[in-house]
This record gives C-alpha cells, sequence and structure tokens, in this order.
C-alpha cells in the first residue's frame, strides 16, 4: 500500500510540474522567449487529459485503438514463441548454435527500424507490416534471454537427473524450461514495450488506422496535446499488457522462492 501510494504521489508531482512550467504567466519564461512557446512544444496536462476523455466519450480512440493492440499482441506473441522456441533448440544443440551463431549476431546487430518499409512492400499496409516489424523487435529479447536462460542449467544437475534415468523430453520440461522460465519472462517484460513500438512505427510508415496513426495526423497540424495524448494512451495500455505478463509469471513460477525468502532459509 505504502509503495503504491509514493508511485501516486510521483505522478502527481511529474503531472503538476508539467502544468507549472507549461501554464502562461505562472512562472518567468526562463528557456523560451515567449511564455507561450513552452505550451506550444509541451503541451498543457488539463487540454491533453480533456483530449483522452473526448476519445473515450464519443468512441474516436477505440477502433483505432483496437488495430494497435491487435498489432501488438501479435507481434508480441509470435516473437516470443518464435524466441522460445529457437532458443531453447539452439541452446540444446551446440552444433546448430555454432552455425547460425553470426546469423543471428548479424540479424541482431541490423537496425530493425529500417525493415519496416520493406514488410510495407511485402506483406502491404495492413496489419501484418506491423505485426512483422514487431515480430523483429520482440524475437532477438525472448531468444537471447532464452539462450542464456538455458546454458546457465548446472551440468551437474544435469548428469544426476540422467543417472537417474530421465529422457530428454523430461529434461526439458523439469529442468531446462524451470531454469529458462525467469529469464523469458524478465525479457517478456521488456518485449511488451518493444512490440507497441514496432506498430506505433508501423502506423507512422503507412496506415490508416491506429494510435499512431493519430499520433502522425496530429503532428501534421502541429497538435501537440493530442499527440501527448496519444502517447499517454499507449504508455497506460503497455503498462496494462505488462501487468498481465506479471500476473502470469506470478501464477506460473509459484514454485521459485521469492529474495527474502531465500535469504532466510
Amino acid at each position: 500500500m505504502r509503495l503504491r501510494l509514493l508511485q501516486i504521489l510521483i505522478f502527481v508531482v511529474l503531472v503538476l510540474a508539467w502544468y507549472v512550467l507549461t501554464a502562461p504567466g505562472l512562472i518567468p519564461a526562463f528557456y523560451f522567449e515567449q511564455d507561450n512557446r513552452a505550451a506550444f512544444f509541451f503541451g498543457e496536462p488539463h487540454k491533453v487529459f480533456w483530449v483522452v476523455v473526448e476519445w473515450f466519450t464519443t468512441g474516436e480512440i477505440f477502433g483505432h485503438l483496437a488495430v494497435t493492440l491487435l498489432e501488438t499482441a501479435l507481434g508480441f506473441a509470435i516473437g516470443a514463441a518464435l524466441g522460445l522456441g529457437i532458443g531453447l533448440w539452439l541452446a540444446l544443440s551446440p552444433t546448430a548454435s555454432a552455425v547460425m551463431d553470426p546469423y543471428i549476431k548479424g540479424f541482431n546487430s541490423m537496425p530493425r527500424v529500417v525493415l519496416a518499409p520493406i514488410f510495407a512492400v511485402w506483406f502491404g499496409l495492413g496489419i501484418w507490416s506491423k505485426v512483422a516489424l514487431g515480430v523483429t523487435l520482440v524475437f532477438f529479447v525472448v531468444f537471447f534471454n532464452v539462450y542464456q536462460g538455458v546454458r546457465e542449467v548446472s551440468p551437474t544437475l544435469i548428469a544426476n537427473a540422467r543417472m537417474l534415468g530421465a529422457s530428454r523430453r523430461q529434461l526439458l520440461r523439469s529442468i531446462y524450461l524451470p531454469s529458462a522460465m525467469s529469464w523469458v519472462f524478465a525479457s517478456l517484460h521488456n518485449a511488451v514495450g518493444l512490440a507497441f513500438v514496432g506498430a506505433v512505427v508501423g502506423e507512422y510508415l503507412g496506415s490508416a488506422r491506429g494510435v499512431g496513426y493519430l499520433i502522425l495526423q496530429a503532428e501534421g497540424t502541429f497538435d501537440i496535446n493530442t499527440v501527448f495524448a496519444g502517447i499517454l494512451v499507449l504508455t497506460a495500455f503497455a503498462l496494462i499488457l505488462d501487468s498481465l505478463v506479471g500476473a502470469v509469471e506470478k501464477r506460473l513460477m509459484t514454485w521459485q522462492p521469492r529474495a527474502g525468502e531465500t535469504e532466510k532459509t
């Protein structure tokens, strides 16, 4: 409860600071030459709030938000599944890992944002070009965490399990996957934001729907309040998706002792 109150307090302080710094006449202009220039560049929180309220009361945002969330969810799910599967495969296959190592590193070093126009040509301007970009962003985060998590399993533990007659499938289910799960969920929390990035960047480059499209239209008319409203809506839903990942993690990782419990033992 105390932690939540501190988080709310920080949020309130940030909003108040935003309001004070952008409201004309409240403080002397120390950076911009004119008082209203700060509001032009950074918006005004009360106006941003009313844009968000208008979006949800009129229902204008729902169609755009549904498109962005669908693109995000598909990019997140497909990228995470591929990262998990290929990460396990290469971690358990030293020969395949050695062969694929330069290719994995090469693709990872490639700036994925520049792939967005190529995906638009390949998949069109519909949702799948945005999903493809999200997959490329999510995949490597999950892949490297799964790969590292499996490789760090204790060889002694594996040897003991094999001495007891454990099959390869039993090793995977009872040792490798549980060992990698903490790494997987750590990567999934980061992947949520990257999936949103893929969807929004794709919408920037070409779309007729989506929250990224709304932000792009607002930027074209210098409507900074609408731009910040779109950013806040995306941030709020990214936090909601991250909390869902956290809830799944808490459900699946009940066997793992907490830090305090480990110290006591």
